[in-house]
């Protein structure tokens, strides 16, 4: 194993990617030890580590992203967001965050929302008089809530890892995903009144209405989503279906823009980025099994056992352990890597799994911000075209209240699993 581990670093380091990694170690981890008969049951490994329905919605969710995002519905979420809101002092970094908050009901990809939004914000703040880095940070860090504010690709592949319901983590992001967009707004007033940040003229009334009438037919989307999920009229993955129903009639009927020529291209984007996903989590499932043969799962849940057997210390390891591996790794690497090693610890402890799958995916998704090699930086840096030192600069006050709403998500249960549970009395 120490050879596997040997390789495991200096494969990460030359940056070969992770389902590649995974796969390579557990191969080289059976062929020095020895224990040659596991190569019989790898490719049903595999295939197990895809098995499940409610990956499906992986997929389907892509794709409803793709036609969202081919049908302009972008362009209009931030028009409205900056005639409702940027008349306020630093009113363009406040269309920013209610920006990626509608796209993370859409898109749920912090990295696609980071390159996307970069892209619009960061030259527009740009003009309005902002600093360059202040809105590449203000965009990296808003789209921390892609992950969180369902649909979520990663509240997908931990609720199938820990055999929890996806509705249920869907309803228990919808509470964290909203605080952090507070908390990211209230640091803008802050910051606003300290630097003095600058105002859009105020538009009149009926023109904020205008715009609101706009966006009704791309808010369909989301909203069918979370009241199917919550009605219990369908499950997440069908939702997912019925996402791709609603993009492609408001995206062909009512805003006129979605082009069935772009349908290959769009297909053939979804496939790519699921493929990625799915080949991620077969191997990823390898390594588990690897993992599980040789007892280290026990072997940590024992070590932690000794070190405490109070639940509310065991989460503070959990979460300095995944601040330190999320510099390292990104959020999609450390969900399943980590995974099952920690879920017996979680059941050992006692810990509500959807409260623990929330604060896994809101901590692992922080990593994309924590230098040196945060993913949302180098996208921000280099679609932003901003200098990595200063963007790391601005980014710390972000970092700082993510990390605040990382701790109360952590030792406020009542965050992640009030949704849930009212849904299940239901």
């Amino acid at each position: 194993m120490t050879l596997a581990l040997i390789i495991f670093l200096v494969l990460l380091v030359i940056k070969v990617p992770i389902a590649l990694i995974l796969g390579i170690i557990s191969l080289v981890y059976i062929f020095s030890t020895g224990q040659t008969l596991l190569l019989n049951n790898i490719s049903q490994q595999l295939f197990s580590g895809v098995q499940s329905f409610s990956l499906l919605a992986i997929p389907l969710f892509m794709l409803a992203g793709e036609l969202m995002n081919a049908s302009g519905i972008t362009v209009r979420l931030i028009d409205f967001a900056k005639k409702a809101v940027g008349h306020f002092k630093g009113g363009l970094a406040y269309v920013n965050v209610i920006g990626n908050t509608f796209l993370a009901s859409i898109i749920g990809s912090a990295t696609a929302q980071t390159a996307m939004m970069s892209k619009i914000m960061v030259p527009e703040m740009e003009k309005a008089g902002y600093k360059r880095e202040f809105a590449a940070a203000t965009t990296a860090s808003a789209a921390l809530m892609g992950p969180i504010i369902p649909p979520s690709m990663l509240f997908i592949i931990y609720a199938v890892g820990a055999n929890v319901s996806v509705n249920d983590m869907f309803m228990a992001g919808i509470l964290p995903g909203i605080l952090l967009a507070f908390s990211f707004i209230i640091l803008i007033i802050i910051l606003g009144i300290k630097n003095d940040y600058p105002r859009s003229e105020k538009a009149a009334f009926m023109e904020v209405m205008k715009s609101f009438v706009r966006i009704i037919p791309a808010l369909l989307v989301p909203a069918s989503i979370i009241v199917g999920t919550l009605s219990g009229v369908f499950t997440a993955t069908e939702s997912a279906g019925v996402a791709c129903v609603m993009a492609i009639l408001v995206g062909k009927f009512f805003y006129k823009e979605l082009d069935f020529k772009e349908f290959p291209s769009l297909l053939v984007n979804a496939t790519i980025a699921t493929a990625v996903v799915t080949l991620l989590m077969s191997t990823a499932s390898v390594f588990g099994w690897i993992l599980a043969f040789e007892r280290i799962p026990q072997t940590i849940v024992e070590i932690m056992g000794g070190i405490s057997s109070n639940p509310l210390v065991f989460l503070l390891l959990v979460n300095l352990f995944l601040l330190i591996t999320g510099v390292f790794l990104d959020e999609l690497a450390v969900m399943v890597i980590l995974l099952p090693i920690f879920m017996p610890l979680v059941h050992s402890f006692g810990i509500n799994p959807v409260h623990f799958g929330v604060m896994l995916c809101l901590n692992a998704t922080i990593g994309l911000l924590t230098p040196p090699v945060g993913a949302g930086l180098f996208i921000a840096s280099s679609v932003g075209n901003v200098k990595m030192e200063k963007l790391i600069k601005a980014v710390i006050p972000f970092l700082f209240v993510s990390l605040i709403v990382l701790i109360m998500v952590t030792y406020i249960p009542f965050l992640t699993t009030w949704l849930p549970e009212l849904m299940t009395k239901k």
